[in-house]
């Protein structure tokens, strides 16, 4: 069963489901979601593309597609959001709202997005795995590149689309949509394409899509194989001279009485210097606190997160960190000098560390475990959900 795609423009003309493949028994599933940012329109049109090809060829499908647009009112007015980040928006208050009803008439738009977005995922997941691959653009130049919640499936996902890997994004965000979906059982990733208005970042997203229905198993084998084969080419050639896997370190927050000015030039992957000026703000310049890469440099009126900064990981530590977490070392991890269980939640650990200050937070990222918050000494951390 198909849908026809449709044009970009005001909500009315962008479905919730862009296109849907496969028969509703089959299995795995491929959730693609487009636009959850309205300036985002990329993610859509890559998704209508994909729609078109698949409407024109027909291949074979031994799986489940369907694919999603995101906040429909924002994409109309070509904002990124209208009343909030639908992207930040699923915190467990948001959550347990969405849960106890249908959102009123004058509750914000991004209220009703989300419930219909929710209950939409949640018909369309399969009976098997279910993938969730959410395509975004940025405010500032940029090669293509992978982000995702650090497990052992995510990595093996993440993988198939053939793009950098961004670890630890998600340590730095709250209420994102992929980091809910994870903590129900969905495995997901994020395709970040490019700059906003450049028309190869509707390519990489797109090439994304294509590698996500091969690898996965959604597609069957050999069908496609030209647009795959196509895909595969056009994102090897975007990530060859940059870091296989890299990791967020630090998160330059901002709030509008700020008033934070990206210094013009960045983008993504530049290598930068401890001490250059990268920005400005009402309290002075803003310049970089360690060497490394800048990471989505804020070149838009919308947003909450100026710039981040990264540092590339060695291949040996993620083969440890694999090895570690088969053993489910992680879950003794508990029996650690000034480590102790939270009372209430058992997969999350309280870290003194005054008492375990050679436990830096990379260990526990090795034992499976993200970064929740730090208050003073003490580091929170919680088990990751490692779907089989």
């Amino acid at each position: 069963m198909s849908a026809s795609p449709s044009a970009v423009g005001s909500a009315p003309q962008v479905p919730r489901v862009i296109a849907e493949w496969g028969a509703a028994t089959a299995q795995p599933t491929l959730i693609a979601i487009g636009s959850l940012h309205g300036n985002e329109p990329a993610g859509v049109r890559a998704l209508e593309r994909v729609a078109r090809k698949l409407a024109e060829h027909e291949p074979a499908f031994r799986g489940r597609f369907v694919a999603l647009s995101g906040n429909r009112a924002a994409l109309a007015t070509g904002q990124r959001y209208l009343a909030a980040d639908l992207n930040r928006f699923w915190t467990p208050e948001t959550i347990a709202r969405l849960r106890s009803g249908a959102p009123a008439d004058h509750d914000p738009a991004e209220l009703h997005e989300a419930a219909e977005l929710l209950a939409t995922i949640e018909r369309s997941r399969g009976e098997g795995v279910t993938y969730v691959l959410d395509l975004h653009t940025a405010s500032g130049a940029s090669a293509p590149f992978a982000v995702l919640a650090d497990t052992l499936a995510n990595r093996r996902f993440a993988r198939l689309l053939g793009l950098p890997i961004i670890l630890g994004l998600e340590e730095q965000l709250d209420g994102t949509l992929l980091s809910y979906l994870e903590t129900l059982g969905f495995v997901t990733t994020g395709c970040e394409g490019g700059r906003h208005d450049d028309p190869a970042a509707v390519d990489h997203l797109e090439a994304a899509t294509w590698l996500a229905l091969a690898g996965a198993g959604i597609l069957a084998p050999g069908e496609a194989q030209a647009e795959v084969e196509r895909a595969r080419a056009l994102n090897q050639t975007a990530g060859r001279a940059l870091p296989a896997v890299s990791e967020i370190r630090y998160r330059h927050a901002i709030v509008p009485e700020n008033e934070f000015r990206m210094e013009p030039g960045f983008q993504s992957f530049q290598a930068i210097a401890a001490g250059q000026l990268l920005g400005q703000e009402r309290s002075g310049p803003v310049v970089a606190p360690f060497g490394g890469r800048i990471m989505l440099p804020l070149y838009q009126s919308q947003g909450s997160d100026g710039f981040f900064l990264s540092r590339p990981v060695r291949p040996v530590w993620l083969e440890i960190s694999a090895l570690l977490r088969r053993t489910r070392l992680g879950r003794l991890a508990h029996l650690l000098p000034g480590v102790s269980r939270d009372p209430e939640r058992p997969d999350v650990l309280l870290v003194d560390r005054r008492t375990a200050r050679w436990l830096a937070l990379e260990v526990f990222h090795l034992l499976g475990y993200r970064r929740e918050r730090v208050e003073g000494n003490l580091l929170v951390v919680t088990r990751r959900n490692e779907t089989p």
